[in-house]
C-alpha cells in the first residue's frame, strides 16, 4: 500500500526543515539531532509507581540503567529495553517514553540499559553489556520487584539486535531462561548482504541503505565482526530453544526483509513467533507513536503480546 497518510505528512515535516540524514552529520551532531528530535515529541501520558536510575558495577563496565516499575503490588515480570539508533546514537532519554508506555500497558517493570556507544566502544562492548545487564537483573530480582522467573528482552532496530543476541547468548552462556523477545524492525545482519528491501527503500523514508552502512562502519571494528553471531543473529547455525518472539517490522524500511528472514527462521527452528508488517510504515513509526497512530498501536500490539507471555 502507499505510504499512511500521517507518515507522509511526518516525511514532509522531515523535508521542509532542511535537516541532514545521519550519514551527513558527525557523531556529536547526529546525537544531539535525534535527541532534539525525539525531544520534541509529546510526553508519555503513563502513569507509574516509580522511576529510578541505578548503576551496575562488575560487568566488562559500569552500565547506567533506568528501572520503570508499574503501580501495584510485585513482583513483576521485567522487559530488558535497548534502544535502537545504529549502536551510536540514542540513550535513555530518546526511548524514555516508550520504556514508559511499555512499563504501564505490560505491567512489568522495564529495565533501559545505557550500553556503550560506537565509535567510542566498538563491537562486543554494546552486546556485552546488555547481556551483563540482563544478568543482573536476574541476580537481583527482589530488590527491583521483579519475578526472576520472567525476564523478556526487547528493542528497536539496532535494540532489536542487541535484544536478539542477549537472547542467544542467555541461551548459550548460562543467562536467564527468557520468556519473550519484543524485536522491533531488528537489525538482523551487518554482514554486507543487501535484502531486496534495503535496496527498494535506500532513500526518502527517514533511515536509509547509507545511514547503515555509517553506523555500521562505527560498530564493528573489521568486516570480519559483520559474521559474528552476536552481530548478526541471523548466522547463528542453532535458533531453536530461544524464547517466544513478536518480529514487528514495516513496510518502508530498509531493515524490513531482515526482520522478517529473521522471523521466519526462528519459526523454521520451532520457535513460536509472531510476524508483524505493518503496511504504510516507515522505520521509526514505533517511537513516533504520539503522532502517528500505526505507533500507538504497534505498542498495544506489544503490550497485549507481552501480557501473555508473562501469563
Amino acid at each position: 500500500m502507499p505510504l499512511h497518510p500521517q507518515v507522509e505528512g511526518l516525511l514532509k515535516q522531515f523535508a521542509e526543515s532542511g535537516g541532514k540524514g545521519f550519514s551527513e552529520m558527525s557523531v556529536p551532531e547526529c546525537r544531539a539531532t535525534f535527541k532534539g528530535m525525539m525531544g520534541m515529541l509529546p510526553p508519555s501520558a503513563a502513569k507509574l509507581a516509580d522511576v529510578s536510575e541505578r548503576k551496575i558495577s562488575g560487568g566488562p563496565a559500569d552500565v547506567a540503567v533506568r528501572v520503570y516499575t508499574p503501580t501495584g503490588n510485585g513482583p513483576f515480570p521485567a522487559l530488558m529495553f535497548f534502544h535502537g539508533g545504529g549502536w551510536v546514537i540514542g540513550d535513555l532519554d530518546t526511548h524514555d517514553s516508550v520504556c514508559r508506555e511499555l512499563s504501564e500497558g505490560a505491567n512489568c517493570v522495564v529495565v533501559a540499559v545505557d550500553y556503550r556507544l560506537s565509535p567510542e566502544s566498538k563491537f562486543p562492548a554494546a552486546p556485552d553489556d546488555c547481556f551483563a545487564a540482563t544478568q543482573w537483573v536476574a541476580e537481583n530480582a527482589a530488590s527491583l520487584k521483579v519475578d526472576p522467573n520472567k525476564i523478556g528482552v526487547a528493542g528497536d532496530s539496532a535494540g532489536g539486535n542487541l535484544s536478539a543476541v542477549t537472547a542467544l547468548r542467555c541461551r548459550d552462556q548460562n543467562g536467564p531462561k527468557l520468556k519473550a523477545q519484543l524485536l522491533i524492525y531488528p537489525v538482523a545482519r551487518i554482514d554486507g548482504v543487501a535484502s531486496k528491501s534495503m535496496e527498494a527503500n535506500a532513500s526518502g523514508y527517514l533511515l536509509e541503505k547509507k545511514d547503515m552502512e555509517w553506523f555500521a562502519g562505527h560498530y564493528l571494528e573489521s568486516d570480519a565482526d559483520g559474521v559474528n553471531v552476536n552481530a548478526s543473529p541471523i548466522l547463528a547455525k542453532n535458533l531453536s530453544g530461544l524464547p517466544p518472539a513478536l518480529v514487528i517490522t514495516a513496510e518502508y524500511d530498509p531493515l524490513r526483509d531482515e526482520g522478517e528472514d529473521f522471523a521466519d527462521a526462528l519459526q523454521a527452528a520451532g520457535v513460536p513467533t509472531t510476524k508483524r508488517r505493518y503496511a504504510g510504515a516507515i522505520h521509526g513509526f514505533y517511537g513516533f507513536y504520539p503522532v502517528l497512530d500505526q505507533g500507538r498501536d504497534a505498542i498495544n500490539e506489544s503490550c497485549q503480546w507481552l501480557k501473555g507471555q508473562f501469563a
